[in-house]
């Protein structure tokens, strides 16, 4: 095991809870030293933890732990195709959607839940550039979904 796996399951996510893919694509794709990470919805041994619209079906505080069980299947994902989390050298891309009731305009706080637990795994590195964006519908009626772009080392 190495730090990061240890920092993101002190944190209550454990490493070997890898949700399978949900249609025909590449969880991960690697371009020299760029990871490109497919969008990940809040499930856990196999179920949506957190579904519905943000903010009538689900508050603020819960649609931030949505967000960062997004982020944490998004690094289970990347163990899984690489067999470990040390070549991540830095996040450099975040993008967070979030199913949301048309007046809602705190996508920005929502994903905040995704960025935290990223700084916590890997410190200021973990923090890159980001987009959060509202949607009307996501797959499998997930609350939030994430997507990553890391870079890695050589």
């Amino acid at each position: 095991m190495n730090h990061y796996i240890d920092k993101l399951e002190s944190l209550g996510y454990p490493i070997d809870d890898i949700p399978a893919p949900g249609g025909l694509y590449k969880p991960v794709t690697v371009v020299g030293c760029i990871a490109y990470v497919s969008g990940a919805v809040p499930v856990s041994q196999g179920l949506l933890k957190f579904g519905g619209k943000v903010p009538s079906d689900l508050d603020l505080a819960t649609a931030q732990q949505a967000a960062a069980l997004c982020a944490a299947n998004n690094l289970r994902v990347v163990y899984q195709s690489l067999g470990s989390l040390d070549s991540i050298i830095r996040v450099i891309r975040l993008t967070g959607f979030v199913n949301s009731q048309p007046d809602f305009t705190d996508q920005h706080l929502v994903i905040n839940g995704a960025s935290e637990l990223l700084k916590h795994v890997f410190g200021d590195t973990g923090i890159g550039v980001r987009s959060a964006v509202g949607v009307a519908q996501l797959p499998l009626g997930s609350a939030v979904e994430t997507e990553l772009i890391l870079e890695l080392s050589a």
